[in-house]
C-alpha cells in the first residue's frame, strides 16, 4: 500500500514538474523529464507481472527457434533455455536483464515525448519499437544457444556477455537511427521544402 502512495505521490510531482517545463517553453527538459518519468514508472508498473510477461513470451518465442533447429529447447512457464549436446546439459534462465523490458520502457518513454512526430505516430512507432526489441532478443538468445549447441558451454560468456549483447544493441543503435536521428532529418527536409 505505501509502495502505491508513494507511486502516486512521484506521479503527481512528476506531472506537476511538466506542466511547469511546458509553461516555461523548455522543451528539452520536458522531453528528459518526461521521458525519464515514463521510463521509471513502467519499470515500476512491470514488477512483477510484466517481468513474467515479457520473460514468458520470450522464452516461448525462442522456443520455437529451437523446434525449429532443433538445438535446444525451451520451458516457458519456468523461462528456461536448455541446450542438450553429447548428453550434457546447459541452462540458463531468461529473467528481468534477459526479457528485453528496460529497453522497450526506456524506448517507449522516449518516443513519447519526442516533439517531431504526432501522438499518433508516436503511438505506432511505440509498438514497432517494442516489436522490434523483442525480435532482437529472440535472435540474440537463439544465437547465444546455437553456439552453445555447437562449441560447447565454454562459450557461454562470449556468446552471452559479449556477442549477443554487440548483436542486440547493434540492432537497438539502428532502431534509434532509424526513428530519432533519420526521422528528425526527414522532417527538417520536407520543412524547407515545403
Amino acid at each position: 500500500m505505501l509502495k502505491y502512495m508513494l507511486l502516486l505521490v512521484c506521479v503527481m510531482l512528476w506531472m506537476y514538474l511538466l506542466t511547469v517545463l511546458k509553461r516555461a517553453k523548455n522543451g528539452a527538459f520536458y522531453f528528459l523529464v518526461g521521458s525519464a518519468g515514463v521510463f521509471i514508472f513502467l519499470l515500476f508498473m512491470s514488477k512483477p507481472y510484466g517481468i513474467w510477461l515479457f520473460a514468458t513470451a520470450m522464452t516461448w518465442s525462442v522456443g520455437l527457434v529451437g523446434h525449429a533447429t532443433g538445438f535446444f529447447t525451451t520451458f516457458y512457464f519456468t523461462h528456461v533455455i536448455q541446450v542438450v549436446v553429447d548428453h550434457h546439459i546447459s541452462l540458463f534462465v531468461i529473467d528481468y536483464e534477459c526479457s528485453g523490458i528496460i529497453e522497450s520502457t526506456a524506448f517507449i518513454g522516449l518516443i513519447a515525448f519526442y516533439p517531431i512526430y504526432s501522438i499518433k505516430r508516436r503511438f505506432v512507432l511505440g509498438i514497432l519499437g517494442i516489436l522490434w526489441f523483442f525480435i532482437a532478443n529472440i535472435v540474440r538468445l537463439s544465437m547465444v544457444a546455437i553456439m552453445i549447441y555447437l562449441f560447447g558451454d565454454n562459450i557461454f560468456y562470449l556468446a552471452h556477455a559479449i556477442l549477443g549483447r554487440l548483436l542486440f544493441y547493434g540492432l537497438a543503435i539502428l532502431l534509434y537511427y532509424l526513428v530519432f536521428t533519420k526521422g528528425q532529418l526527414v522532417n527538417h527536409m520536407f520543412k524547407k521544402l515545403g
